[in-house]
Parts: structure tokens; C-alpha cells; sequence
């Protein structure tokens, strides 16, 4: 599940309910999904057959035109050029809508002046407002399977700041990645 933190204020909120409230004062659009209609290896054909009817919805509601399944590994080429592309600070001419089916990243949200990051789990889903100053980028295992809706290609293009924000920010991942392989110890007490 997703973990929004402010790093200037040293605050951290989980939990569905807390992180939805959380960042719907912000602007920001957050849900679960259930993840058991298709198996990790399905098609993107079968995610999209599954999972129509919400997709459906979120078009109606958003007026996205389309949607798709993006799946980024760490074998992925050209990874670190594409990812270069979202990780300073940028905004679009449409909303980034996302639903999180595998592997994990952090959307930073630079709004009005205050930083929040959102690390996103399989099973979030994540909405951000066009116009919106953010960045995003994957965590160590560097994987992230999503839909994506667009209300038209051309508008993911990444609009940059140049502000220089996104330097003061580490992007760090949580959960076991984070912490390492547990290590074995010969001290006894």
C-alpha cells in the first residue's frame, strides 16, 4: 500500500482511508484496486479486458480517451533515458492517471510550494491534476507494470521547471528493498 510522506515536516501517513483524505485536500486523486482479476504474467490484452469496466469509467469521468498498459523492468531498454524524462521537476498538459499493477516509484508533488511524496504499490491507484509540478521515479527493484489514461498522447509530454527543486529531494523507497537482506549474526546476548 501506498506511504505519502512530507518530507519537511517529517510526516508520514498510511493506510487507504488516511492517504486518500490526505491527499484529496491537496487535489490529488488516490483509490485501491482489487488485483485479483488477472495473474502477475497476464497480457496487457487480458489486463485491459479485466479491468474494462473501470476503465470505462475513469473515461467518462476524466474524458481520457484512451488507456494502456505500460511494463518498465530493470532489463527494459533505454530505462535510465526514459526515466530521465520524468525525474526533474514537470508538469502536463493533462492529468497522469495511473493504476499501479506491479513494482513500485515515487510521485513527488511540489504544490504550492510544499513537497509530498507518494510511493506507489500494486493496487494504488494514483490521479494527478494536469498542471500539477511533480516528478516521478522507480524504486531500487526498478519495476512498475500500470494503466495509464490519456485524454490525448501528445499532452504526457513533460513540461519542465527548471526550478531545481527536485534536486533537494532523495528519492527513497521503503519496505524491504529498502532496509536490505537480512543479515545473519553470531552476537548472542
Amino acid at each position: 500500500m501506498a506511504v505519502l510522506t512530507i518530507p519537511d515536516e517529517d510526516l508520514k501517513v498510511e493506510g487507504e482511508a488516511e492517504i486518500r483524505t490526505h491527499l484529496a485536500r491537496l487535489g490529488i486523486g488516490f483509490e485501491r484496486w482489487d488485483l485479483s482479476r488477472v495473474p502477475d504474467d497476464a497480457s496487457a490484452e487480458a489486463v485491459l479486458e479485466a479491468y474494462a469496466a473501470e476503465i470505462d469509467e475513469m473515461k467518462r469521468l476524466g474524458g481520457y480517451t484512451t488507456a494502456d498498459v505500460i511494463d518498465v523492468t530493470a532489463e527494459t531498454p533505454g530505462l535510465e533515458t526514459m526515466l530521465a524524462r520524468f525525474d526533474k521537476e514537470h508538469t502536463h498538459s493533462e492529468d497522469e492517471v495511473r493504476f499501479i499493477l506491479a513494482g513500485r516509484g515515487i510521485f513527488f508533488l511540489n504544490l504550492a510550494g510544499k513537497v509530498v511524496s507518494v510511493e506507489v504499490h500494486p493496487g494504488d491507484m494514483l490521479r494527478v491534476p494536469q498542471g500539477t509540478t511533480h516528478w516521478f521515479t522507480l524504486c531500487a527493484d526498478r519495476r512498475i507494470r500500470a494503466i495509464r489514461w490519456f485524454q490525448d498522447t501528445t499532452g504526457w509530454t513533460p513540461h519542465y521547471t527548471a526550478s531545481g527543486v527536485d534536486a533537494g529531494y532523495q528519492p527513497l523507497c521503503f519496505g524491504p528493498a529498502y532496509l536490505g537482506p537480512r543479515v545473519a549474526s553470531t552476537i548472542s546476548a
